[in-house]
């Protein structure tokens, strides 16, 4: 419910799954209702030092033109070798949060013991944690606890589907009440729908 009410609010929920059998449906999931998210590393800072991170995104897409644009092509090939590793770097731990242009109104965790500098970088900006708890994590420091286990894929998977269909539908409300809003004004001022 409370992820259906972020969304409602045009919220957004940053998805975070590093461990192996979390990453695939972690990009999938957040991918499919166009939310960041993290599955490779979570880089320390990301959201304390969000300038800096949102610095590195600025960098990869600077990378992506230059190659689109053909600019490599001027350089020497020790040079593109550099820079497309740099790219390569940065694709890699960045890719999820390329479109993240602020801090997230939600952060949704799959194991709170590997996330552990997440979930202390959320406390202490004060973003709510949704996370899934294992036996062997310490629920403290969660804002909605989901009892569940955070090791097998199937389960991962209902969680995060879960996760994303509530998204879905608070951005359905989100929109229909914008839509409401315009017609409303519209009506307002006399200006045809």
């Amino acid at each position: 419910r409370f992820v259906r009410d972020l969304g409602r609010r045009g919220g957004i929920v940053l998805f975070v799954g590093t461990k192996k059998q979390a990453q695939e449906v972690v990009a999938r999931e957040a991918g499919r209702v166009g939310m960041p998210f993290v599955n490779t590393r979570w880089l320390g800072g990301t959201l304390t030092n969000f300038q800096t991170i949102k610095k590195r995104i600025d960098r990869l897409q600077q990378l992506i033109d230059w190659e689109d644009q053909g600019m490599y092509e001027t350089l020497p090939k020790k040079e593109i070798l550099r820079l497309r590793h740099e790219r390569e770097k940065l694709q890699k731990h960045l890719w999820g949060i390329r479109e993240m242009t602020k801090l997230p109104d939600l952060v949704f965790l799959i194991d709170t013991r590997k996330e552990h500098i997440a979930v202390t970088e959320a406390r202490r900006l004060g973003i709510p944690i949704v996370a899934v708890v294992d036996s062997n994590c310490d629920p403290e420091g969660i804002d909605y606890v989901i009892p569940g286990n955070d090791d097998a894929i199937r389960a991962i998977i209902l969680y995060c589907e879960y996760a994303a269909d509530a998204c879905l539908e608070g951005a359905e409300l989100f929109n229909e009440r914008v839509q409401a809003e315009v017609a409303e004004a519209q009506a307002a001022t006399g200006a045809p729908a």
